[in-house]
């Protein structure tokens, strides 16, 4: 298309042509070829995802992240994405882009999550996620992680048909803990309560997407990009295809694809290639597989 632009000057007869072998895009109407509304407006769309595709790419990881974060907390969108930076990120990986915030918007990242959902149940856990700093080793202590699943499901148990995510003790662990603690108390919660601690969080979304980001960060990732890909996804839902792919393509894809293809029994990569289009489908499925 670059090309033709120099190539066709004072050519107009070529550009007819051009509009006459793309009958989806334009339909003859009366003496002119005209553009479908609803194919440019298809077309705006494709192109705007890749152009936000590409800059999502280019940015500092650091960058990335302080902007994902503030894009949702000034745009009343769900905290999902807030809990995903804070969760799934390393503890340097966090406080770089904690870092970054700082400068770009000349605030600090926890007083805009403090004030932005000062109103809402999930405000301390999602202050105390952003502001975490864990350790990384492998160590952990059995008996802690024991009584931490025992406290856990007495939260559980007490808080009824009320707020779990305002529990303190609850918030403490899950903002604090390392992961592979958080990891190994899960795997007791389950042997001690004979289930996993997801299913007894009910419609506690916050804590259901912190608790799976922590420990389970690609089973998590794959479901995120099963509901973009769904048919009627809304617009949110679909900016994940681009978040997921260019935020993961480099950590922890393979686990993602293999999370996809055991719970919904299909290839990631054939999923995204049957509903995207032009070079957004062929930058996502680079970003997926790598090639």
């Amino acid at each position: 298309m670059v090309a033709a632009l120099a190539n066709w000057r004072r050519q107009p007869e070529k550009r007819s042509g051009f509009r006459k072998s793309f009958p989806g895009l334009f339909k003859q109407h009366g003496v002119i070829e005209r553009c479908e509304d609803e194919y440019m407006l298809h077309l705006a769309a494709e192109f705007s995802r890749f152009k936000n595709l590409m800059v999502l790419w280019a940015m500092h990881p650091w960058e990335r992240d302080a902007r994902l974060a503030h894009h949702v907390l000034h745009q009343a969108h769900p905290a999902a994405i807030v809990v995903e930076v804070a969760c799934t990120r390393s503890a340097e990986e966090l406080l770089g882009a904690r870092k970054a915030y700082m400068a770009l918007f000349h605030h600090s990242l926890e007083e805009d999550v403090a004030y932005r959902a000062k109103d809402k149940p999930y405000c301390s856990l999602l202050v105390g996620l952003v502001s975490a700093y864990r350790y990384e080793g492998p160590k952990v202590s059995d008996d802690t992680a024991k009584a931490e699943a025992k406290a856990l499901g007495a939260a559980v148990k007490s808080a009824g048909g009320g707020k779990l995510v305002e529990n303190e003790e609850v918030v403490r662990i899950l903002t604090t803990r390392s992961k592979p603690h958080l990891v190994q108390t899960f795997k007791y919660y389950k042997e001690l309560h004979g289930k996993y601690i997801e299913e007894d969080l009910g419609s506690e979304e916050a804590l259901r997407e912190a608790v799976q980001c922590l420990a389970t960060p690609e089973r998590y990732f794959s479901q995120v990009m099963a509901a973009a890909l769904r048919e009627g996804a809304d617009h949110h839902g679909k900016e994940a295809l681009a978040r997921v792919a260019v935020t993961r393509s480099d950590v922890d894809m393979d686990g993602i694809r293999a999370a996809y293809q055991e719970q919904f029994g299909a290839k990631l990569e054939d999923a995204v290639a049957g509903s995207a289009h032009g070079h957004f489908k062929d930058a996502l499925v680079s970003l997926i597989v790598g090639k």
